[in-house]
């Protein structure tokens, strides 16, 4: 009898703590609920700009395994930053693996127009090329927004977008996008998709990474072996 007492009285205490747990749990569930979400900090939207849509001719087909299916409904037309972002590299210097291009200048890529038409874009030579921005002091790059040559509906081949503190891109290399599927470039597979190029752009997340020169590759396009900018805009802050 004692012993089925001290079994009884020790299981009453084990669901007591048990309850009491619950109880606390509880609240604690209860008090999250009620406080006030926290804060998202000083973001504003910017809303982007968009060129005039310039599709001529009949497009060419592009066949490439990583292609997108274009969905309208997932264009991004604005952006939420910390206060006090803008588009730190309009205006700025631009360099090359093709410091002559073939059509235009490279100071198109950073002049604040997206525009696709005559003019108003650069073309280098074909083959995996490269242009590069120079903010001209660390910076935290939020997004990058990016257009190459959208009067056709062609994707570029295996679009790459880095960012370092080394001019030379040999060191600190971070990769914000990769669309190289099959590492034909030579830099590694990715697996961000390739998309037909449009007067929206490409958007590219770069998550408040400091860095203060901003890299992107291109191997030709679907349509022919060339490369081309029109624009590309990097929204960030000075780095503290």
């Amino acid at each position: 009898m004692k012993n089925t007492l001290h079994i009884l009285t020790g299981l009453a205490l084990v669901l007591n703590l048990a309850s009491c747990g619950k109880k606390e749990e509880t609240k604690a569930e209860t008090a999250a609920a009620a406080a006030p979400a926290a804060p998202a900090g000083d973001l504003e939207e910017i809303k982007l700009e968009f060129p005039k849509p310039m599709f001529i001719g009949t497009p060419v087909p592009a066949e490439l395994p990583n292609l997108e299916k274009a969905d309208p409904s997932k264009v991004i037309k604005s952006i939420m930053v910390p206060k006090g972002t803008t588009n730190l590299a309009k205006g700025k210097p631009v360099t090359s693996s093709d410091s002559a291009p073939i059509i235009g200048e490279l100071s198109l890529v950073t002049d604040g127009d997206a525009d696709g038409a005559d003019g108003s874009f650069v073309e280098l030579m074909p083959g995996k090329q490269w242009v590069q921005i120079d903010l001209g002091a660390e910076a935290n790059i939020y997004k990058i927004a990016m257009w190459h040559y959208h009067k056709q509906a062609q994707a570029y081949i295996d679009v790459e977008v880095q960012v370092s503190d080394d001019p030379e891109f040999k060191n600190g290399v971070t990769t914000l996008w990769n669309s190289d599927h099959d590492d034909s470039s030579g830099m590694g597979k990715g697996s961000d998709p390739a998309y037909v190029e449009t007067n929206h752009g490409r958007v590219v997340d770069a998550k408040g990474i400091k860095a203060r020169y901003v890299r992107l590759w291109s191997n030709g396009n679907t349509s022919n072996d060339m490369n081309h900018y029109c624009e590309v805009q990097v929204y960030g802050t000075p780095a503290k």
